[in-house]
């Protein structure tokens, strides 16, 4: 297919799952796009076990896989399907430079079926609406870490208003290294104050 008939795929995806298509019927077809765009964006083509990781974490499950089989791309395939059905996908990673490394290798993958990538670090200030935090978050698909995450969530609860608030829909979030994040990392709180009435 020409660059464009690919983007033209996530809005025929789209109009099928809006028209009341089952995803089920849908999922081949759009893992299949989303493996095409990555094989022409990054010269990474999806392994088999690579896309049945991807059914699983979207699935809602959890893939457990060794360092070098390939995490980072398994993840792409259930944002992709995430993101046909509308839904705003946030990938939580255990730092900043994989944060970064990660945004920047999917951003030219789901370009190429117009979705648009962000990523939040932790150097970054908050900001308010106006914020790059807003406009990352403003992002189909947007990597950060679980603190990052979390504190983001804390301010957004602390706004008085809803325009205040930068992260937006919580759809649906991919969690890497989840041993690490969902065990280790939540037995340190996140703390955040601010001032009194």
């Amino acid at each position: 297919l020409p660059p464009e008939q690919l983007r033209a795929k996530s809005d025929e995806f789209k109009k099928r799952l809006a028209e009341g298509e089952p995803v089920e019927s849908v999922l081949p077809e759009a893992m299949a796009a989303l493996r095409e765009a990555s094989d022409r964006a990054q010269a990474h083509r999806h392994f088999h076990c690579q896309v049945i990781g991807g059914q699983v974490l979207y699935g809602s499950n959890v893939a457990e896989m060794k360092t070098g089989e390939g995490k980072t791309i398994v993840c792409h395939l259930a944002a992709y399907v995430k993101f046909v059905q509308g839904k705003k996908v946030h990938i939580v990673t255990v730092n900043d430079y994989l944060v970064k490394r990660d945004a920047e290798f999917a951003r030219p993958i789901f370009e190429l079926l117009g979705a648009t990538v962000g990523y939040i670090q932790s150097g970054e200030a908050p900001g308010g609406h106006e914020g790059m935090r807003a406009k990352s978050y403003a992002c189909d698909l947007t990597y950060g870490t679980n603190s990052e995450f979390g504190f983001d969530y804390l301010r957004d609860n602390m706004k008085v208003s809803l325009e205040e608030q930068v992260q937006g829909k919580l759809d649906f979030a991919i969690v890497d290294e989840v041993d690490s994040i969902l065990i280790d990392e939540a037995r340190t709180p996140l703390i955040i104050s601010g001032p009194a009435d």
